[in-house]
């Protein structure tokens, strides 16, 4: 049906509100993908480093401006990934996507790393090194505290008496020495941060910036490692530390999704000006998990009339089924924008008023993430929709003698709203998840099988002692 009036007279756009909100000029924005890192990490998930490249092309294809391969101090996997990568890179298949290596603030990691691109004949300069530390006083005394130690020559004896001020001025050294040294190695773009750093002092975080940035750091990153941000939390954060840095400079907002706030908090660090935000694809990670990247692009195009340029907004969908096959963990039927049944209806309130006019009940253009309104019958149908859906088939009701009718219609969805209770007895939703529980378990290794890992590693030990 074509409507009479503009839609802007019939229903107000979200926009109306979000205006005014001072967002950085949309091309200064950088989609950083984190989704062969953190999304790893998420229980149950582990990627060949082919099936990380693949990976790696897919989401450079869609449009992310950065992208991390992972830990290659760690990880012999992660050093293979990181020289598939760079190879695809020099073939021109993963376009001008920047890579990022992650290094802890020691110069083991570094050197490892460094090492790893050479052997590959691939100079230090093309990669970005993320040298991160922590932040927080509970991380910095508790959990690095006796490396803090080491590195600035005390005993470890001292550990729980110092004073948390002592942490704080040895972990500035620590990474400030992790970045001299790695301009040293002839690295150029360093990333650098601390985690956990919602749950830090600002101030702090701030002279650790500076000094950072003094070391020879290009760009800081400030972490809500667990996910504890609220909105109002990240614009009390981020506004201090965008005031306090040079207003040109690049800073990353690497946040979770604990609370399920993390597109929201991302939003806002957006607003205060933060120009890197970090994401996964189908917000895969740790825990909940990562800002969505779907969320996060679709929501500040729609909802705030911020585009990121070049972005493949109709590939959404396909990339998360992709990453469903990929990693073995499906995403929820109803999940914004991405779920399989997100544009389905099958209430006859809802279906019969998408048949007037889409916009009744989607707010979200499902062209523009790649999907397609659908109609799905059971209990809930109403009859406009099954005479709709007749009437669309009438040639085949002609061609078997069948008149469509209204009461055959009202008969049809009798019919239907009756054989989906009967399918319901089945339980096969039941079934369904059992299969999929048994087949994660598989997946995964658990408690059991690292008992049988050591009882078998141990009796060829003795056996060939014996």
């Amino acid at each position: 049906m074509e409507l009479r009036e503009p839609i802007e007279r019939l229903i107000r756009d979200p926009k109306e509100f979000t205006r005014s909100i001072p967002f950085p000029d949309p091309h200064e924005l950088r989609l950083y993908d984190e989704t062969l890192r953190d999304g790893e990490q998420m229980p149950g998930v582990c990627y060949t480093p082919a099936q990380k490249y693949e990976i790696a092309t897919v989401l450079a294809e869609i449009g992310v401006h950065i992208m991390s391969v992972g830990f290659p101090a760690a990880s012999a996997g992660d050093r293979a990934t990181l020289q598939l990568v760079m190879e695809g890179k020099r073939r021109g298949e993963l376009g001008d996507v920047e890579i990022v290596v992650m290094c802890r603030s020691n110069r083991s990691d570094i050197d490892i790393t460094v090492q790893t691109l050479r052997e590959a004949g691939i100079d230090p300069r093309e990669v970005t090194f993320f040298i991160f530390t922590s932040g927080s006083d509970l991380h910095l005394k508790y959990k690095i505290g006796k490396m803090l130690l080491r590195f600035e020559g005390r005993e470890e004896s001292e550990w729980l008496d110092l004073p948390l001020e002592f942490y704080r001025n040895a972990n500035v050294r620590l990474q400030c020495d992790a970045i001299a040294h790695a301009r040293a190695c002839g690295v150029e773009r360093i990333e650098f941060g601390g985690e956990d750093g919602s749950r830090g002092d600002v101030d702090y975080f701030i002279n650790h910036f500076k000094a950072g940035l003094q070391a020879g750091g290009t760009r800081p990153s400030w972490p809500d490692t667990v996910g504890t941000l609220t909105p109002e939390a990240t614009r009390w954060y981020c506004s201090r530390i965008v005031r306090a840095l040079p207003r040109e400079l690049p800073i990353v907002a690497h946040l979770h999704n604990d609370y399920g706030l993390g597109t929201a908090n991302a939003i806002a660090a957006t607003s205060c000006g933060f120009k890197v935000i970090s994401v996964t694809a189908n917000g895969y990670g740790e825990r909940a998990g990562n800002v969505k990247l779907h969320e996060y692009t679709v929501a500040m195009k729609m909802l705030y009339g911020i585009e990121i340029p070049g972005f493949k907004y109709n590939k959404l969908r396909d990339l998360a089924r992709f990453m469903e096959r990929m990693s073995g963990v499906p995403m929820q039927q109803h999940e914004p924008i991405i779920g399989t049944k997100v544009f389905a209806h099958e209430s006859g309130i809802h279906t019969h008023a998408m048949l007037i006019d889409r916009r009744m009940y989607e707010a979200v253009p499902s062209e523009l993430v790649g999907g397609a309104t659908s109609f799905v019958f059971g209990k809930h149908s109403g009859v406009a929709l099954v005479e709709e859906t007749l009437r669309r088939r009438r040639d085949q009701l002609d061609a078997a003698g069948v008149e469509l009718t209204s009461s055959l219609a009202h008969a049809v969805t009798e019919e239907i709203k009756r054989l989906r209770e009967e399918r319901a007895e089945a339980r096969s939703g039941e079934q369904a998840m059992a299969l999929y529980e048994d087949a994660m378990r598989h997946q995964m290794l658990d408690e059991q099988d690292v008992l049988e890992v050591a009882l078998a590693l141990g009796a060829k030990a003795g056996a060939l002692a014996s």
